[in-house]
């Protein structure tokens, strides 16, 4: 009977580390310029930033079709493909979001990657790493309290209006009793009392300006554009009226530096910033991929859930903002995930079925023809399980091969940097070719409908948008603050093309409900709450939890 495969977990543990300085050696960092955090982790700083190199040298986006609840493996398809660009001999890092305690802890998992196409040291990463996410959560509560000692000052009150406050506070974990409460019960010595609520950390406003900001003083200013609420007046207040940029910039003075790590065959991996790309932007930080490609001639990263969110908003928020202009794109799609969407159940996903991936091809070929409307090509990468037949692979490469893209096997799970090469060398032609050519898919001049309206017909494939009376209402307050000008960052379902998650494939004959909006005048987009979305996740109802443990050593087990 043959062994079974062993765990994430287990894998990462067995693993020789090398020193971080040997790391960074790699990418000629002088170890001077290191801030470690200990022998495996460090502080990399934003002096490192060559823009002349930045655009020389070449962006390769990875991203996904539409995912079932575990994930494809877009992680561990960019971290294996990162294994494999080394290994034909391109100098290559990747660059990926930190992890959040919420998922960790709940049903999706780590984001440290998989099998043999990690990065380590792989407890650290999914827990509380350099200590970014918890710099985050300070810097968003302290503003909450600033907000609720204005509210309660005498003296130096702004006359803020309790009922117009859109600012929430934050926690990094799963938990949906705090998505709405009741604060300053108790007398006046406790504040004064209004609704308020919690987001999960990855969904702050905070945290997307660190990943937007170019520098520190953009952060600050980016920080000080903080949309709080109106005064009774009816006049906007913004976190600058309340003097709170510097402090707040001040617990952020090492979450804006970039964390340098290593994969499980020794390449370089910058890891920052976490943002959800369902309720967020969904990327790493502008810094973080600019680093990248400042010291190296390919660096892989990744954009969360499906390219009609991540990617989308990678390439018409972050790639604009920061310049950044990726010359390949890699779309990750599983056979369990195409027989997901032509019709199987979830006891189903592992019972092979030409005829089920058959039909749920439709969902990676709506995604293939939203990529090339990107200006890129895209190269399929089907993320290899055990259950795969290969009738199914066939399948997917003769359709793909109509379509004019490849579909490469990506067995990076399995065999590290040596199952990836054939994946690696797909993306070199697709880069030398020099024919993709990256364009926006809106123009941020655009209304803010005339914008939802390109996303959700073009990327989406819906027959219109209707907006609720809360949208319309939120969109003139938008209009008021003249924020007609930013661009649109969809808080939508990862599940599916439209706004219903139960709607697999390829769905057609939809319309997209706009709910409400919310204003990241600091981060600088708007955010258009479609259905039923929530940011603040809840706990499933065994949560993965209930399966770690830490013995007297400090061995951590049950961990993915």
């Amino acid at each position: 009977m043959a062994a079974s495969f062993p765990s994430d977990i287990e894998i990462a543990q067995k693993n020789e580390m090398n020193h971080i300085n040997n790391i960074s050696s790699k990418l000629s960092i002088n170890n001077d310029d290191l801030e470690l955090y200990g022998k495996y982790k460090a502080k990399l700083p934003l002096s490192i930033i060559d823009e002349k190199e930045v655009a020389k040298n070449n962006l390769v986006l990875v991203t996904a079709l539409t995912p079932t609840p575990a994930g494809e493996g877009k992680t561990t398809t960019s971290i294996g493909l990162t294994e494999g660009l080394n290994k034909i001999g391109k100098q290559a890092t990747v660059v990926l979001r930190e992890p959040s305690l919420g998922p960790v802890f709940g049903i999706k998992g780590g984001a440290a990657g998989g099998g043999y196409a990690q990065v380590v040291p792989m407890e650290d990463i999914n827990l509380h790493f350099t200590g970014d996410f918890s710099a985050v959560e300070k810097a968003n509560n302290l503003l909450s309290a600033l907000i609720d000692n204005n509210i309660q000052s005498k003296t130096r009150s702004l006359g803020i209006d309790p009922r117009t406050i859109v600012w929430k506070r934050v926690m990094d974990m799963n938990d949906r009793s705090l998505r709405k409460i009741t604060i300053g019960l108790g007398g006046t010595a406790n504040g004064i009392p209004r609704e308020d609520g919690f987001n999960i950390t990855p969904a702050s406003e905070v945290m997307a300006i660190l990943c937007m900001a170019e520098n520190f003083g953009d952060l600050k200013k980016k920080l000080g554009n903080i949309f709080i609420g109106y005064t009774m007046d009816k006049k906007a207040i913004y976190a600058r009226d309340l003097k709170a940029e510097n402090a707040m910039a001040i617990l952020l003075k090492d979450a804006i530096k970039p964390n340098l790590v290593q994969t499980l065959e020794e390449n370089p991996a910058i890891i920052h910033g976490g943002p959800f790309a369902n309720i967020a932007q969904g990327t790493n930080t502008i810094i973080a991929t600019k680093m990248g490609l400042s010291l190296s001639n390919y660096v892989v990263t990744e954009a969360g859930f499906g390219a009609d969110l991540g990617a989308e908003k990678f390439l018409d928020i972050k790639c604009v903002s920061g310049g950044l202009k990726p010359k390949a794109l890699v779309l990750v799609a599983t056979i369990r995930a195409l027989r997901h969407h032509g019709g199987a159940k979830k006891e189903e996903y592992n019972t092979p079925s030409t005829e089920k991936v058959g039909i749920g091809f439709a969902n990676l070929e709506k995604h293939i023809e939203n990529c090339k409307k990107f200006g890129l090509n895209p190269v399929v990468a089907i993320n290899a399980f055990p259950t795969d037949t290969q009738e199914e692979v066939e399948l997917i490469q003769k359709r793909c091969s109509k379509m004019g893209v490849q579909a490469i096997v990506a067995e990076g799970f399995a065999k590290g940097g040596d199952g990836m090469t054939n994946l690696a060398e797909a993306v070199v032609k697709e880069v030398e070719s020099g024919k993709n050519n990256f364009q926006p898919l809106y123009n941020w001049n655009l209304t803010i409908k005339e914008k939802i309206e390109r996303i959700a017909k073009e990327i989406y494939g819906a027959d219109g948008v209707e907006y609720s009376k809360m949208a319309n209402n939120d969109l003139k307050k938008i209009d008021a603050l003249g924020l007609q000008g930013l661009p649109i960052c969809m808080a939508k379902t990862q599940k599916s093309f439209s706004d219903n998650d139960t709607l697999r494939g390829r769905p057609t004959g939809f319309t997209v409900n706009v709910r409400e909006f919310e204003i990241a005048t600091g981060a600088g987009f708007v955010i258009p709450i479609l259905g039923n979305m929530m940011r603040m996740p809840g706990l499933p109802a065994t949560p993965a939890s209930e399966g770690m443990d830490i013995d007297n050593t400090g061995k951590i087990s049950g961990l993915s």
